[in-house]
């Protein structure tokens, strides 16, 4: 059954370029993105499935704590490769 999304002319003429770019429709476009986002419950499944796989085979207890850290540091490692890049470019 298809249904009517309303949106903004703004974002509904950025749609279209991107669509345009990646050689597709604006319908093609959002069902991709619909089909490949996951929802708030998946990521927190997924999240879950990770904890139990790296405590059962490398001893590791995932924490809050511990996964904000990470995050910092692979943001920080990011930073660091644009910057570098950036530098020799």
């Amino acid at each position: 059954m298809d249904t009517t999304i309303k949106v903004d002319s703004k974002t509904r003429d950025r749609l279209a370029v991107l669509a345009e770019a990646h050689r597709t429709t604006m319908r093609a476009l959002i069902e991709e993105f619909a089909e490949s986002t996951l929802t708030p419950a998946e990521l927190k499944e997924r999240a879950d499935r990770t904890a139990v796989y790296l405590a059962e085979h490398f001893g590791v207890t995932v924490t809050d704590d511990s996964s904000a850290e990470v995050l910092r540091r692979v943001r920080s490692q990011v930073v660091a490769h644009h910057a570098a890049e950036q530098g020799a470019a």
